[in-house]
């Protein structure tokens, strides 16, 4: 037998009716082996109160059902009705029915007689009416001692719910003890968040699984059951004991899945010790946590909440906003400690952008549910937290660009490192465009500085349409970070001291940007083809002022005006012309050969604009020229090369050292 439930409970009630001079601990003994009941009128002679043979079951709930009737449409009167001889009998019975189901096993009392459950429940019913109506009449004595009679019966009834009730939800780890055949396979299920984690309980064959999966923690009857209590202790004014217990249980349950999750309480100063690589882990976790709560467990969750207590809508509302709110404040302390940590460097922009979508994604989840706004609220603050962490850390791709002031340019006019970090930078902060859309929008509505260049933009757009895609804050902020990499670069080419070298260094950069920009859908988007028709022409024209600067004194060598003295070609001036072109060139090729032009396409494009130019002129040259100095060991002092001899030495052009710097490829 159970341990006596008055000795465990009678504390946690506050009972109906307790102003009466007759308590309920005075009128009644709880204990299950104690003494029958309390007539209801003491002063009643014994023998008036005993019941016709003939008055049957059903006659006496009609009886009963009449008086309740009559109380609530006599609520007011000087005087309660008198009591009829009917309900001594249905106290009796619904006290009989309690020991009853007290002597069996906690969390399997109802559901093993599909008709005892729903009669003992109407009894109970029946019994907290007429304990709530008779509260509203002034007593006498009879009155009065049906009342405490009553009171304790229906007391006892509510301690033998909360009981039945906490065990049932304490009691997930058994989902289905109820009308089971012991030689149907049991397999261990598993647990709401952790895979990994098995719970000791038992669940239907693979073909029922499909409804028991809909409250991963509970079979469908004990939620039945648990319906049938709430509804019941609700009903009979027990409203704050049934949301405490339930509250309560189901709190606790959630702790420990969070925990089986591997999710743990971290908190500014854990975070503030993290190395990078191990908060970066944390974050991947926490965001998984989240997200399975945001798409099953949250859904769980409310469905068990609107299960349990089904007629009670308000309340399955509140107390899902509850424990809701009870877990997501602890995985937003998590996000708001990683916020506050202040060691921004702009690699970790993206788990902060992981963290804003994962928060983002939460707050639409949780946009239709009206019974939350202060769980809303809350998530959002730590979202509009996150997303002003993001800018800031945006924001120092700009001071990087900056600060990069190095005066030693870099070697044989390559892309310059900073190109290559900003551009692959961006390149993957694009990936995140539509959040950092929505992190910038957010920002421009708090910065005045940003709205006032946004303006500014948008002011442009709406004066020139150039094929430009109408601004958004962050296509702001990119361009801005564009111009300032554009700014930097040029900075940079002026440290060479060969002009040539610099309009290579200029079109190494420049085409490296314009391919990343096309090779993103995103970017390019924001940038738009005017930019890219302008970053062609830039590109056109370092190409031409390359070539200006690099073989203008060639072809000067080999130009056919100014070799004839008197109407005759001088020999002398000839030679010359030869040696100066054979002399150039070696130190061309010699010097060139060394610089790297990483792109594929655009050293073709050089080569191929090189060999048009120089080479039909050398052949020409040499073609018609070539007699004059064409004799003994001369010839191959002035002709060096044959056009073929140049054609291949141009190809060999922007190679890099072949040693120590081989072709740099994107």
């Amino acid at each position: 037998m159970e341990k006596n439930l008055n000795s465990e409970k009678s504390g946690s009630f506050s009972g109906i009716g307790k102003r009466r001079s007759h308590s309920i601990s005075e009128s009644v003994s709880f204990q299950l082996d104690g003494p029958e009941p309390k007539e209801c009128d003491e002063n009643q002679n014994p023998a008036e109160l005993s019941l016709e043979p003939d008055l049957k079951h059903d006659q006496i709930l009609e009886e009963v059902d009449q008086f309740i009737e009559k109380l609530d449409s006599d609520g007011g009167k000087c005087k309660a009705p008198e009591i009829p001889n009917s309900i001594e009998p249905l106290l009796k019975m619904v006290e009989t029915r309690i020991a009853g189901y007290e002597q069996r096993e906690a969390s399997a009392k109802f559901g093993q007689n599909q008709e005892e459950d729903p009669s003992f429940f109407e009894a109970i019913s029946r019994v907290s009416r007429i304990v709530k109506s008779l509260d509203e009449f002034p007593f006498d004595s009879s009155a009065t001692s049906c009342f405490n009679q009553a009171g304790s019966v229906h007391h006892r009834a509510m301690l033998l719910l909360e009981y039945e009730f906490c065990a049932l939800l304490d009691n997930s780890k058994r989902i289905c003890n109820i009308n089971r055949d012991p030689k149907t396979p049991q397999t261990p299920k598993q647990s709401f968040f952790n895979s990994n984690h098995e719970l000791d309980r038992c669940i239907r064959p693979e073909s029922d699984s499909k409804k028991e999966d809909e409250f991963p923690s509970f079979s469908p009857e004990s939620i039945s059951n648990m319906n049938r209590i709430a509804t019941a202790m609700i009903s009979a004014g027990y409203e704050a004991e049934c949301c405490i217990s339930y509250s309560g249980l189901r709190l606790k349950a959630l702790d420990v899945e969070l925990n089986k999750q591997g999710f743990e309480n971290i908190n500014v100063d854990d975070v503030q010790r993290m190395h990078w690589e191990s908060l970066e882990g944390e974050i991947a976790n926490w965001i998984q946590i989240v997200k399975h709560c945001s798409t099953n467990f949250f859904s769980a969750e409310r469905k068990l909440c609107n299960s349990v207590f089904s007629e009670h809508p308000l309340i399955a509302q509140r107390l899902f906003s509850d424990h809701a709110t009870f877990v997501t404040v602890r995985l937003l302390n998590f996000a708001n400690a990683v916020v506050l940590t202040k060691r921004y460097s702009t690699e970790k922009l993206f788990k902060f952008l992981d963290i804003y979508e994962t928060l983002h994604d939460l707050i639409r989840d949780f946009g239709d549910d009206s019974s939350a706004p202060d769980l809303i609220f809350e998530t959002s603050v730590t979202h509009c937290r996150v997303g002003e962490a993001a800018v800031s850390i945006f924001c120092q791709l700009e001071n990087s660009i900056k600060s990069d002031n190095g005066r030693i340019p870099v070697a044989s006019g390559a892309v310059h490192p900073l190109t290559r970090y900003t551009m692959n930078y961006l390149k993957y902060a694009c990936e995140y465009k539509d959040t950092l859309e929505q992190v910038f929008q957010q920002h421009y509505k708090m910065e005045e500085s940003t709205r006032q260049k946004f303006e500014e933009q948008e002011s442009k757009n709406a004066i020139k349409d150039d094929g430009s895609p109408r601004a958004s804050p962050f296509s702001v902020k990119l361009m801005m970070v564009m111009d300032l990499l554009d700014a930097n670069i040029d900075m940079k080419s002026k440290l060479y001291r060969d002009p040539a070298l610099r309009y290579i260094f200029l079109m190494n950069n420049g085409r490296y940007i314009l391919q990343k920009v096309k090779g993103s859908a995103e970017i390019y988007e924001m940038m738009g083809d005017s930019w890219s028709r302008k970053r062609t022409t830039d590109l056109r024209r370092y190409h031409k002022n390359y070539q200006r600067e690099t073989w203008s004194k060639v072809l000067q060598c080999i130009n056919h005006e100014g070799l004839q003295v008197n109407g005759k070609v001088s020999k002398t001036i000839l030679k010359e012309r030869f040696k100066n072109f054979n002399t150039l060139f070696d130190e061309i090729h010699k010097t060139q050969s060394t610089w790297v032009v990483s792109d594929e396409q655009l050293q073709s494009e050089l080569i191929v604009s090189i060999s048009a130019v120089v080479i039909p002129a050398y052949r020409s040259f040499l073609g018609r020229f070539k007699s004059y100095v064409d004799y003994g060991r001369q010839a191959e002092k002035y002709i060096k090369y044959q056009p073929e001899d140049i054609e291949g030495l141009i190809d060999q052009l922007f190679d890099g050292n072949s040693t120590s710097m081989g072709r740099r490829r994107t």
